[in-house]
């Protein structure tokens, strides 16, 4: 079956078409320099540039997966979590395809997609794991079996900012543009990770093992900021912050495929393309004798192809479609890869 998969959840407008695990082509425009000057996203721009985009990047997708649009045979499309009104103009646009194609439609969970993209790279997942998902709205810790068909097991969310939202905050914080994660990680090469002994939240002995939350951190790098006098050692702050977080996720993430007996490690999200998040997970994980497994940069980021990779998924298991009044959820809790079921 022929799936294409729609992501808009945030500032991103992807598009991607995928049949039996294989991406055939995809296509993502991204609004990002236009929230630029607000140091955010701003919802109202976001679901305006979905609307422009859109057409084209269908357009783009099909054409580069040397396909016409009439070959689809099922649509995927992001119903939740993400911005209300930017959820809503893909989700739209699913059901105007599945409508107009006479093909099913599956309302999938935008974090489900994350950890379904490794699969387009390096093949299924293997029947049990631990997934690290890292993104801007969203730090997990979960179980997972067979991502079509059996309930996703949370063992630590994150109680306040995510580690995506962290970056952002303390990029502001040190002069740096919008989006802050690739602009901390270029600075940071420059530094010292060891210059600034940023606190390493949760990681106590009394503390939630796989919990996570880092607003204390940003506002530690924000203390230490007020309090530095002359000229802000900026590569530094921004070494010794990345480490901090690279250090707090890949020990938690590593310590729960112990706990629970896991040989591999998911580590997907927009964080996941950090390059110091990648290498010390890396690191830890050939030392503890686990697989890792991390999808390319450009698959991290939201995009097209996760989405219609969990649409395959479900497709090839012989999952029921979701209803066509369907209706998008911004805070849907991830439980399963589908977001009515």
């Amino acid at each position: 079956m022929l799936v294409m998969g729609i992501e808009t959840s945030c500032d991103e407008t992807g598009v991607g078409l995928v049949r039996d695990g294989v991406l055939l082509g995809d296509a993502l425009a991204s609004s990002m320099d236009e929230h630029a000057r607000f140091g955010g996203v701003v919802p109202e721009i976001a679901a305006r540039a979905h609307l422009e985009a859109l057409p084209s990047m269908v357009r783009h997708a099909v054409d580069r997966a040397g396909v016409q649009l009439s070959d689809v045979e099922a649509v995927a499309v992001t119903a939740g979590p993400g911005l209300a009104s930017a959820v809503q103009v893909g989700l739209a646009a699913g059901k105007a395809f599945s409508l107009a194609l006479g093909i099913p439609l599956y309302g999938v969970h935008h974090l489900a997609g994350h950890a379904a993209v490794d699969v387009l790279e390096h093949g299924p997942l293997p029947d049990r794991c631990v997934a690290l998902i890292v993104s801007g709205g969203h730090t997990s810790l979960l179980v997972l079996r067979d991502l079509a068909r059996d309930p996703i097991v949370h063992l630590g969310d994150t109680y306040d900012d995510a580690a995506g939202e962290a970056f952002d905050k303390v990029a502001r914080l040190l002069g740096l543009p919008y989006p802050g994660g690739p602009a901390i990680d270029r600075v940071a090469r420059d530094g010292d990770p060891a210059a600034i002994a940023f606190p390493r939240p949760l990681t106590g002995a009394r503390d939630e093992p796989y919990a996570f939350s880092f607003s204390g951190l940003k506002t530690a790098v924000a203390r230490w900021v007020e309090r530095h006098p002359g000229p802000l050692p900026v590569a530094d702050v921004a070494a010794s912050f990345q480490e901090a977080v690279a250090d707090t996720l890949s020990r938690k993430a590593v310590a729960a495929c112990r706990a629970h007996g896991c040989g591999t490690l998911l580590l997907v999200g927009g964080v996941a393309a950090n390059s110091r998040v990648r290498a010390l997970t890396a690191q830890r994980c050939a030392a503890a004798g686990i697989a890792l497994r991390v999808p390319s940069p450009r698959l991290c980021t939201d995009n097209g192809a996760m989405i219609a990779a969990v649409g395959d998924l479900v497709a090839r298991a012989g999952l029921p479609p979701s209803p066509l009044d369907l209706a998008m959820q911004p805070t849907v809790t991830l439980t399963h890869a589908l977001t009515h079921a």
